[in-house]
């Protein structure tokens, strides 16, 4: 299955809606759509998860290096809307404790200050 990313800008935030299976032979597009909005000086990111049917250690990746690189810049990253099943991979990784987590992508743009997982 591919994977695909779009982007929307909501004030100073871009959300990253993002469909498909993130996995070994599809990261690496998200990664370049990533390091390009760091490019342009967008390190507030939002990631739309709501369509992504499957997350293998290599998609988690890509978020852990866009928080660290988001957080060097002064930004933040955070997750919106995850499938059970990938909800379930960041709980039992402990990532859901380091990637901020909501249940709908209004929320993690507006960064309400409790995370729900």
């Amino acid at each position: 299955m591919s994977l695909t990313v779009h982007t929307e800008q909501r004030g100073d935030v871009v959300v990253v809606s993002v469909a498909g299976e993130l996995d070994m032979a599809t990261a690496p597009q998200l990664q370049d759509q990533i390091t390009d909005l760091l490019d342009k000086g967008r390190s507030r990111l939002v990631f739309d998860l709501a369509e992504v049917s499957f997350c293998d250690s290599t998609g988690l990746s890509v978020f852990v290096r866009a928080k660290n690189s988001c957080d060097e810049a002064g930004g933040v990253v955070r997750l919106a809307a995850p499938q059970r099943g990938v909800l379930r991979i960041l709980e039992v990784s402990g990532l859901v404790e380091v990637l901020q987590t909501y249940p709908t992508v209004d929320e993690a743009v507006a960064g309400e200050p409790t995370p729900a997982s």
